[in-house]
């Protein structure tokens, strides 16, 4: 099946991509190192100008960072897993195992009900129990809340790294399902490649 079937809105194939918008496709595919553009990123392929700030966001957070890629991949697939949106979920799993995550992490994202679930250390589960948090009542989130991630030892850097992360996937996430592309893992085209055995794509 078509993974683009549900989506709402047209999408620019590579092929016909002319002037800002092949430039953009071109950027894309060096930075994801992927022989075709992600749909996510099509999904804004009529209005170039917006592709623009969500290509600038993909790069702040993976191209760029201080926290290892495999942490920055593990956010986003968490992230995307409190949002429910199984496109992203496959897509970061994909890039987290790429990266050196474990499988057994990347399968146990698919199917946790919470932080609890995961086999990661407790310093990683601080984290990404803060995170999720930021997904789902950052209203409430407190000093003592943010003091129990540096006890933990997150520096402020990538605290502020990990936020910036969860708060552009509750973005992405709910554009994507918005969209009508995340309604299946079998709809991200990247979850379907074969992941690297060199460590990274």
């Amino acid at each position: 099946m078509d993974a683009t079937t549900h989506v709402r809105v047209p999408l620019v194939e590579e092929g016909q991509a002319e002037g800002r918008l092949a430039e953009l496709y071109a950027d894309i595919k060096s930075n994801t190192n992927l022989p075709f553009v992600p749909d996510m990123f099509r999904l804004l392929s009529t209005r170039p100008d917006l592709l623009e700030g969500v290509v600038a966001g993909y790069k702040g957070m993976f191209i760029t960072g201080i926290m290892p890629r495999a942490t920055r991949e593990l956010i986003a697939a968490w992230t995307s897993k409190v949002n429910q949106c199984p496109y992203c979920v496959g897509t970061h799993n994909f890039f987290f195992q790429a990266f050196g995550g474990p499988q057994e992490t990347a399968q146990a994202v698919e199917s946790a009900e919470s932080v609890e679930d995961l086999p990661v250390d407790e310093r990683t589960k601080v984290l990404l129990r803060l995170l999720t948090k930021l997904s789902k009542e950052a209203y409430k989130i407190t000093d003592a809340d943010w003091k129990v991630a540096t006890d933990a030892g997150w520096t402020s850097e990538e605290l502020l790294e990990g936020f910036f992360i969860a708060g552009m996937f509750n973005f992405i996430t709910r554009m994507v399902d918005g969209l009508g592309l995340g309604f299946s893992v079998a709809a991200s085209r990247v979850s379907q490649q074969e992941v690297p055995t060199g460590g990274e794509v």
